[in-house]
This record gives C-alpha cells, structure tokens and sequence, in this order.
C-alpha cells in the first residue's frame, strides 16, 4: 500500500522523522559535513572482482564473508557518482546494517574506487543493466537468501530505474532510494545555478581525473572522445553529450537525460521502496520530486523539508547524528519478519 509521508517532522512508521541538527539547518551544511566530519574510511572489506560477460570487470566488497542464510538478507548498496566503498554514507551504512542482522556487498560501478575499468564505457545514471547481472550472481550463490538494495544519488536513480524495469519480476524483496536525481533534465539545470556548481565542478574534475586513468591505455584512448576539450567539462550537459551519451550508446544528452531518468519508472515499481529525499536538496530540482500519485502502491515516500544531499544529520554540529543509519535498517527491517538479531 503506497504511504506517502509528508514533509514534517511528525513520527512515522520507520523511526522518527528527520529533524536537522542545531547548526546545521542549511542544505549545504547537510551535503557537506559528513564529507569532512567522517571523511576517512574505517570499515575494511574484501574486494572480489567479477568479470562480466562483456569483458569487463566490477569489483564487489563485503565487510564479511557472505553466506547463504535465509534469515540474513542480502544488501546491495549502490553508491553515488564518483563514489566507493570509501564514501562516508557507504561506511556509515555499512556497520549499521551489519548490527541490525544484515549482509552486506558494495557495489563498484565501472571504474570507481580508483581502479580504471577494462573497456572504453564507464557507468551512468541508468546503468541498470550491471546491479542487475550483479544481483543473478548473488542469487545464483546463496539463493536462499532474500537480496535487498540500497541506493545513492546516482546509485538511487539506477536502483528505482531497475525496480520499474522489472516490477514483480524483481530480484529484490526491498529497497531504499536516497537523494536520487529522478529526472536527470532537471538535474542537469540545478547543478548549474547557483551553489550547486561548486560541487558541479569538483564532480566533473573527478570525472576527468577518472577518464585520464583510464586513457593512460594508448588502446582504450583511441576508442575514448578526446579529453583536451574544455567545453566537456564545463557542466554536466556538455560532458553527458561529449561523453556519457556517445560511450553508452545515446543519440545525445537529451536521449541520455530521458531514458536514464527513474522518474518515469517509479509506477511500475512492484517492491516495498523507500524513497528518501530532501526539498532542499541542491542536486535536485523540487519539481523532480514525487507525490502520491506519482509512484506506484509499494514506493513509500519519505520526503522532508531539509536534509540537503545525502546529508540527513540530525542531534547537533557539535554531537551529530546520521539518521539514514537509523531510518534505512527500520525499514528494511520492517520488510524483512524472519530476520536473525545479530548477536
């Protein structure tokens, strides 16, 4: 049954609702604190590289090795662009689900982590096709186990994408999307007012530090567009359409913008979805965002006034308190009756 939960700070079903911190009511203190107050890393993973049919690889991290236990699901979290295992939402996550009774894998999109990937393409924001052939691997070992996911940014657009493309078909049995762009028009306009092009910039000097990596193959440069382009670089359009669009197979950023958006997608979602969002999320357009009649009866929407871009901290500057570690385990909790307490 779809439960649309307003933008308030009144309890609801899945813990408390969001409140900001003291001292960090702003949106872009809630984007940026975690980054530097939990930038470096503390949970150590095992990484297993798996090749995929095209001749590429994806690594897969796990905090511990997995097993095939039915009363311990499956996470598959999907981070955001230019993200890891390293990033500090994937770390906080991580040994939070850990002590609510879950197992958990990271996912590496193409070429992330600091490690280039094998072929010219990369990743994208509707790359739903490798979490999907990642997922048949995972069921395919320990299919005894339900297998949920989590999402981020980028790693929520592609995560509700894949729930509409498959609907009852899905290899999930729950998922939560967390500051996903959904409708990547929009998107592309914010990132370029204001603010937002201040981490637009960082994020496309990332992303050509990436490509440089990568192009240090005299063989997979040739196959690359040029990198001594300026224009590229300069927002998120031009280097969708110089790059993303031609690497992927898109007739341009606009066929790129429109078939890689989730929002379309999200009334064909047939799995319990969390759908986590701020409005004042400076990544996002609002008018991206969804209502009620937006999605389909399984997406719960958790839209709250403030929280900025998987921010979400709660308690105070001085004593914060990440809330999707609370909120993303309860729900997923909620889905999951037969789950064994870690003990």
């Amino acid at each position: 049954m779809n439960r649309s939960i307003p933008a308030t700070d009144e309890p609801h079903t899945f813990g408390e609702a969001f409140t900001p911190g003291i001292g960090l009511a702003n949106c872009h203190l809630q984007t940026i604190f975690p980054v530097f107050h939990r930038a470096k890393p503390w949970v150590r993973t095992q990484a297993q590289w798996l090749d995929t049919p095209d001749g590429d690889r994806i690594a897969l991290h796990t905090p511990a090795r997995l097993a095939d236990d039915r009363q311990r699901p499956i996470v598959l979290i999907l981070h955001g662009l230019e993200g890891s295992v390293e990033s500090p939402y994937v770390q906080g996550l991580m040994p939070a689900l850990s002590a609510a009774g879950f197992q958990v894998a990271v996912m590496h999109f193409r070429g992330c982590g600091g490690v280039p990937n094998l072929l010219p393409r990369a990743y994208h924001s509707g790359d739903s096709e490798d979490p999907r052939w990642v997922a048949g691997r995972l069921r395919a070992h320990y299919p005894n186990t339900p297998l949920m996911s989590v999402g981020y940014s980028l790693g929520g657009n592609v995560l509700l994408k894949w729930l509409g493309e498959d609907g009852a078909n899905s290899p999930l049995s729950a998922a939560v999307s967390v500051s996903a762009p959904l409708d990547l028009h929009l998107s592309s306009q914010q990132m370029n007012t204001g603010f937002s092009k201040v981490y637009q910039r960082h994020l496309l000097e990332s992303l050509k530090k990436s490509l440089g990596r990568k192009a240090r193959d005299p063989q997979l440069a040739r196959q690359m567009p040029p990198l001594d382009r300026p224009r590229a670089f300069s927002n998120f359009r031009h280097f969708d359409d110089h790059f993303t669009a031609p690497l992927h197979g898109f007739r341009g950023v606009d066929d790129y913008y429109t078939r890689a958006s989730s929002r379309p997608h999200l009334m064909d979602i047939a799995r319990p979805t969390y759908l986590i969002h701020a409005l004042d999320d400076p990544f996002v357009s609002p008018r991206a965002v969804p209502g009620a009649t937006d999605v389909s009866p399984s997406v719960t929407l958790g839209i709250s006034q403030r929280g900025g871009h998987v921010g979400f901290v709660s308690g105070s500057l001085w004593k914060p308190r990440y809330w999707l570690e609370s909120a993303i385990p309860a729900f997923l909790k909620a889905q999951s009756p037969a789950l064994s307490p870690r003990v």
